[in-house]
């Protein structure tokens, strides 16, 4: 059961990101930039073929084939079992479904479709799935740091630390 219902989130988060591509490819590619929240938020269209803040340009089968094997990892340990915490397999389910919709934005058009533009503070134009990998990899990162200091209070208080 939870590896159906695993599938079913990471097909529905991985649609709502190709789904949010096609309609920004549709809708905002022909204009370029849409103003939502002035000096705050705006949508802009970019063709991103480098990896995160534009880094890696034009090594996209490079970077396509880095992530495929990056996914295929992300699926073993997901469907593993050995991921006990729920707030870790949700975070790692995250990841797998941004790494999902990126990937096929690389295969099947050559870059990936980036649109989110913060106003506010200087930072790169971002999509969902990026998104979906940042949040689940800082709740991966902090989750692993909460559980070595619990590891270490505990070494502490049992007097082998």
């Amino acid at each position: 059961m939870i590896s159906f219902l695993t599938i079913l989130v990471v097909a529905v988060l991985t649609g709502l990101d190709q789904l949010f591509k096609y309609w920004v490819d549709l809708y905002l590619k022909p204009v370029g930039t849409k103003m939502l929240i002035p000096g705050v938020l705006q949508l802009h269209y970019v063709e991103n073929n480098g990896a995160m803040m534009g880094m890696l340009q034009g090594k996209t089968v490079l970077l396509g084939i880095f992530a495929a094997l990056l996914v295929l990892a992300l699926v073993y340990v997901i469907f593993s079992k050995k991921i006990q915490s729920r707030i870790l397999y949700c975070a790692f389910v995250a990841v797998l479904s941004g790494g999902l919709g990126n990937i096929i934005d690389r295969f099947f058009r050559g870059f990936v479709i980036d649109y989110i533009e913060v106003l506010f503070v200087r930072f790169y134009v971002f999509n969902f799935a990026d998104s979906l990998i940042t949040v689940g990899a800082f709740t991966i990162l902090i989750y692993e740091l909460v559980m070595i200091l619990r590891e270490q209070k505990r070494k502490k208080a049992s007097g082998n630390g």
